[in-house]
């Protein structure tokens, strides 16, 4: 009797020559740039094909599910891949696309459900499973086999030994997909409801980013005839960590989803030439002070708030209400457009943004005005019109076009403020109005100010179709505001959105939320979906029982994380001596580097402490890479960052520097700083200090 391995090894020769033959064949055919609309639409399906061979050539499967549908003589053997495959003569499936409705029953099927079926267009579908198998197959070569249930055996376990062979990887400088090691609880995520809000709280190494990201590799499988790749949109936190991520929807055959910054698209939305202010600005004032404002005075809080919106809303209906100026239109002598006509043109165009509104009705005018000049004797008209001409520039001069970014600094003006700004500037305490008015005097904005500029930008010009979507993505949310989200509310059709965060990683509290009860408050009218992913796949044991000890010292925490059971090795406690800093990191360094690890992160408190640092160890001969601020791309090997530029990233492993007592006190912010960096290790973490270590560790690690 043949082994599952030798089985599996023949099934794969066969589809990987079945891919090769295809392959081979379709990429003999050059592309159609004609304009016969079929020929299009064929050649766009060929290269569909293409591509899908092309992903599933490496790697043609990992999953193999033997499902015996009620009403028929035998079981499907199902593999399940990336990409579906048909043999070609027969059009046969196979290979299953990993998106297919019974591709589910791999995911969620754990070996103790009495009821087991699956949703297909059709209807339920019932049935048995009398195999569940992973298999590893790098290269087309085949070097895994793990049978996680059997029928009829007694033997468990299969899915962890599965789970945390994967999960010992080693971390290159890049985020892989998960696609055959998606856990029940992701895969309801995964699938959940298009049109409705949904909202993911993930502890660290919960998987949340990559389980978005399968999500709208999801959306489009299951919704292709209505959703476009095109009209989805990832909100990330920063450029760096978009690089990051940049392989995931690749490797799943994805592309054209726009991926940016709220910063980035903000600008390309408003344009003009005013800066945006970095976040990590914010952060190193911290660490210069030692203090940070209290939430109730912090500008980003008050900004940020449903609030502040409310009293941006005010402000513009008054400046709507009275935007008509006063008079009437006078050409000359006997030819007058009453300021009565023109107010009642303006309410006429209440369906129109107020800007448009403007224009229409100036249109109007200048119809009006050449009606005038056309009655008047020829030898009058060229004279009239000109005079005419004058008279409307000058009357059009009482009636202001802004746009977003001038009319926000007419609120902050000191002396001669519009009437209409005062909600505004009641609302904001006296010294966050003056440093706003400071900021937009040189052109500076800061990232808490743009929802109230993109929200005046919208009523001044209206909803922009190139910036509405069918799919909203929105990472590291526990960072942004209730105003940020109201903004993407107003763009996202049927609030379709798929939010992700982790409370206990808001080390941008001073903007951000801590309770996502302050998101579904914005979606009243459609009541929003909560899940919550409390396992860490990421980091081992006794990382993720190190790092829980920081979310202990917290106020606002979604809860300790539970870690897989995949044992490493114990978290280091390192005290150094004066002076000899750089020594021991060089010592570390070298003996981490046995472990042939592709990723190793050197975590600093601040920017400055990250650059010296660097500049030490440059000097040593050793190669590194410091990550800044403005950073694009993450590299892989040794990189050495700021504490608040790790979120999101992970490495096989992670020396926190200077995790002593003066650097990392006893309060909620350092906490969730220390919570982030001890995090990102997967396989070792060092602790390093000088001074006494913090009291955020606990009792000594022995």
């Amino acid at each position: 009797m043949q082994s599952a391995f030798e089985v599996e090894k023949q099934q794969l020769d066969q589809i990987a020559a079945e891919i090769e033959d295809q392959l081979s064949r379709l990429e003999k055919i050059g592309r159609y740039y004609g304009e016969d609309i079929t020929e299009q639409a064929i050649d766009d399906s060929r290269e569909q094909t293409r591509q899908n061979l092309r992903i599933a050539k490496e790697e043609p499967y990992f999953g193999r599910l033997d499902f015996h549908e009620e009403g028929k003589s035998v079981p499907d053997e199902l593999c399940i891949g990336k990409v579906g495959v048909s043999r070609e003569a027969t059009n046969d499936l196979l290979v299953i696309d990993w998106r297919a409705p019974v591709a589910s029953l791999f995911y969620s099927f754990s070996g103790g459900e009495e009821d087991i079926y699956y949703t297909s267009p059709e209807g339920t579908v019932e049935g048995d499973i009398h195999l569940k198998r992973n298999v590893v197959i790098r290269n087309r070569k085949l070097q895994r086999v793990v049978d996680t249930y059997v029928k009829g055996s007694h033997e468990t376990g299969g899915t962890d030994e599965f789970l945390l062979y994967r999960l010992g990887d080693r971390k290159d400088n890049r985020l892989r997909d998960i696609v055959s090691t998606i856990q029940s609880e992701q895969n309801h995520i995964i699938r959940a409801e298009k049109n409705q809000p949904l909202i993911i709280q993930g502890v660290a190494g919960s998987g949340k980013t990559t389980v978005a990201l399968h999500r709208l590799a999801y959306l489009l499988y299951h919704y292709r005839d209505t959703l476009s790749a095109g009209q989805m949109i990832i909100f990330a936190p920063n450029r760096m960590f978009l690089d990051y991520i940049s392989n995931v929807l690749p490797e799943l055959g994805v592309g054209g989803i726009q991926q940016t910054t709220f910063a980035e698209w903000a600008k390309e939305i408003l344009g003009g030439t005013f800066k945006v202010i970095d976040d990590s600005s914010h952060l190193e004032s911290y660490f210069e002070k030692g203090t940070i404002v209290e939430n109730g005075m912090e500008p980003g809080k008050l900004k940020g708030s449903l609030k502040y919106l409310q009293a941006t809303e005010d402000v513009f209906l008054k400046y709507e209400k009275n935007l008509v100026p006063d008079g009437d239109l006078v050409l000359w002598e006997g030819c007058r457009l009453t300021g009565e006509i023109i107010r009642k043109w303006y309410e006429e165009q209440q369906l129109f943004a107020v800007s448009v509104r403007r224009n229409r009705i100036m249109k109007r005018m200048k119809s009006w005005i050449e009606q005038q000049v056309e009655n008047q004797m020829p030898h009058e008209r060229k004279e009239r019109k000109k005079t005419a001409n004058q008279k409307l520039r000058t009357y059009m001069k009482a009636w202001p076009d802004y746009d977003a970014f001038s009319f926000y600094k007419e609120l902050f003006k000191k002396t001669n403020a519009p009437e209409y700004a005062q909600p505004v500037q009641t609302y904001l305490p006296d010294e966050v109005v003056a440093e706003t008015r400071k900021r937009l005097g040189k052109k500076e904005v800061t990232a808490e100010d743009l929802p109230a500029i993109l929200w005046i930008h919208q009523k001044l010009v209206g909803k922009e179709k190139q910036f509405t979507y069918q799919h909203v993505v929105i990472d590291e949310a526990q960072d942004v505001s209730p105003f940020h989200i109201e903004v993407l509310k107003s763009i996202a059709m049927e609030d379709s959105f798929t939010i992700l965060g982790d409370i206990s990683q808001g080390i941008h509290a001073y903007k951000g939320i801590d309770r996502w009860e302050e998101f579904m408050d914005v979606f009243d009218e459609r009541p929003s979906k909560y899940v919550q992913l409390e396992r860490s796949y990421r980091s081992t044991y006794e990382i993720i029982e190190y790092a829980n000890r920081m979310l202990e010292n917290m106020k606002h925490t979604a809860g300790l994380a539970k870690p897989v059971f995949r044992s490493g090795e114990p978290v280091k406690e390192v005290r150094i001596k004066s002076g000899e800093r750089t020594s021991e990191v060089i010592r570390l360094l070298k003996e981490i580097e046995k472990a042939d690890f592709q990723s190793i992160a050197l975590v600093g408190r601040t920017a400055k402490s990250c650059a010296d640092l660097y500049e030490s160890l440059t000097d040593a001969g050793v190669e590194a890479t410091l990550i800044t601020a403005d950073q694009t791309e993450y590299r892989g090997g040794i990189s050495i960052m700021p504490v608040y530029m790790t979120k999101g990233l992970e490495f096989d492993a992670v020396i926190m520097m200077d995790a002593d007592a003066q650097h990392y006190p006893l309060n909620d912010f350092d906490a969730k700083l220390m919570y982030v960096g001890c995090t990102r290790a997967l396989h070792q973490l060092w602790i390093l200090h000088e001074g006494e270590i913090s009291p955020l560790v606990g009792k000594k690690v022995e």
